[in-house]
């Protein structure tokens, strides 16, 4: 609704839910009308807000309970219904609640720039919006609705507010200030001597280790030089041996053979005795055999410092194979293979989702893996935690496949070395020979490293970065990753 250019200007927003009355027609209007209506002056008594009870109250009613003058306000005069008939004349007398040089009643506001609508000094600030508007705006514009106040109550709530935030920001600083001077150069200062200090355990620590992997190489070479030694003189020993038992045994076959060509029958058998004599001392030259003395004896070097800083190393440092997934085609029966391959599952009533092959594993619930390693350092991991039966190791390609006897259960013969759980047991196998192991922990990641060209397998628990079993062995064809499971599933870990 437009009010005349010349005093205010205002327009209605959604007048969908309001009704206005005219105090001299009478006439509601229940929606905005068309045309636009035109008033020179707001009369607040002119018009009825109807809004729902209980409602909170906004900005028209606050307006009209601040703003009751003690003379007549000022009135509009310029309904249709009041200044036109039925053909468009003039047919009623303006409204009576205006009065010359009568001002709209409002409460003194600060400067705070003209509205852009009404060209007019705000005199509210709407709660709603968060914004100064005038009284046009406020009543009965499109901030009628809107829970108000007026701009000098906003001013001190405002205030008020302000005086809060600066107490909080005073207190703020002061915390400010005293973690800055106290606890930061507490930290500052602790912080050069722990530094300092992790510094001095890091190179303690290290030239520890130096210390004792020195030592520790010192004896390693002197027993290595030892052993050397040892073997040298007896292979020396027993060429010495046998080169004097060859040119023994090669002056008996010359003296036997002259006697058997040159000598009649008379001396021959004269010297009978004689004869058996030289012969008898051949035969006391016995067949040569190889002997474990003459050869290196690499159980020499085996040492615990050794053998776990290497394996530490080696866990930590060495990359897990990437690449392991489990060949299908090896599966038995009653287990299931994920997508992605490195989930093994058992299931009890057996199921033939793959067709049968010779490389498919016909009694033992066992399978291997796709890729084989013949050459480096490789290792593996192995989630077991959900399982109670299962077998996690390494086999020859040549392993057995069908059957029901022992050459195709891993661990029972010599192309496989497994480490296996059955309920709270827990064993190491190879070629028939179990070992139980008593270990403190149930393991839930399992590590195989295979050292080919060194020969040595570790079964290592994972999380720990503890070794649990190591076989030495000198590894002759390709090795694959073998697995067997018999309760729940195991899954390859990357």
């Amino acid at each position: 609704m437009l009010f005349d250019k010349c005093i205010l200007k205002v327009r209605f927003g959604d007048c969908s839910c309001l009704s206005l009355s005219c105090i001299s027609c009478t006439t509601t209007f229940s929606s905005l009308p068309t045309p636009l209506l035109t008033f020179e002056w707001i009369c607040i008594s002119a018009f009825t807000w109807n809004r729902p009870l209980g409602s909170s109250p906004t900005m028209s009613q606050m307006e009209s309970r601040d703003s009751e003058p003690t003379q007549p306000a000022p009135v509009s005069a310029a309904c249709p219904s009041c200044c036109r008939g039925e053909e468009g004349e003039a047919s009623r007398p303006p409204c009576t609640c205006r009065r010359p040089g009568s001002q709209l009643l409002a409460a003194p506001a600060p400067d705070c720039g003209e509205c852009p609508v009404h060209r007019g000094q705000p005199g509210w600030y709407c709660l709603t919006e968060g914004r100064a508007v005038c009284a046009p705006c406020a009543i009965p514009g499109p901030c009628s609705k809107h829970l108000g106040a007026s701009i000098g109550e906003a001013a001190g709530r405002m205030r008020n507010k302000l005086v809060d935030d600066c107490e909080k920001l005073q207190l703020r600083l002061a915390s400010v200030e005293r973690f800055t001077d106290g606890t930061l150069n507490k930290k500052r200062r602790s912080v050069k001597a722990d530094a300092s200090s992790a510094r001095e355990q890091v190179i303690q620590r290290l030239n520890f280790i130096r210390e004792m992997c020195d030592n520790e190489e010192q004896r390693l070479l002197e027993v290595i030089h030892d052993e050397e030694e040892r073997v040298q003189q007896s292979i020396l020993t027993q060429n010495t041996y046998w080169m004097e038992s060859q040119q023994k045994l090669a002056d008996i076959k010359n003296y036997l053979v002259d006697i058997v060509t040159k000598m009649d029958d008379t001396v021959l058998v004269k010297h009978q005795k004689e004869i058996f004599e030289r012969a008898e001392e051949a035969e006391g030259i016995l067949e040569p055999e190889d002997s474990n003395k003459l050869n290196f004896n690499l159980a020499c070097v085996h040492s615990h410092l050794l053998s776990n800083l290497w394996a530490s190393a080696a866990m930590i440092c060495i990359p897990v194979a990437e690449n392991l997934h489990i060949d299908e085609k090896t599966l038995h029966s009653s287990l299931t293979l994920s997508e992605s391959k490195k989930r093994l599952s058992f299931v009890r009533k057996k199921v033939h989702l793959y067709p049968d092959c010779p490389e498919r594993f016909e009694h033992w619930p066992n399978a291997l893996g796709l890729e084989s390693f013949q050459r480096g350092i490789c290792t593996w991991r192995v989630d077991v935690e959900n399982s109670c039966a299962y077998k996690v190791g390494l086999a020859y390609s040549c392993l057995p496949r069908k059957g029901t006897g022992h050459e195709s259960r891993l661990g029972y013969n010599s192309s496989s070395w497994v480490f296996s759980r059955y309920d709270e047991e827990y064993t190491v196998a190879h070629d028939g020979q179990l070992k139980t192991l008593d270990l403190l922990r149930r393991p839930k990641l399992i590590g195989v490293l295979v050292d080919y060209d060194g020969g040595e397998i570790l079964f290592y628990d994972a999380d720990a970065c503890a070794i649990i079993h190591s076989y030495r062995t000198k590894l002759s064809s390709p090795v694959h990753a073998a697995f067997a499971v018999a309760d729940n599933c195991i899954t390859i870990v990357q």
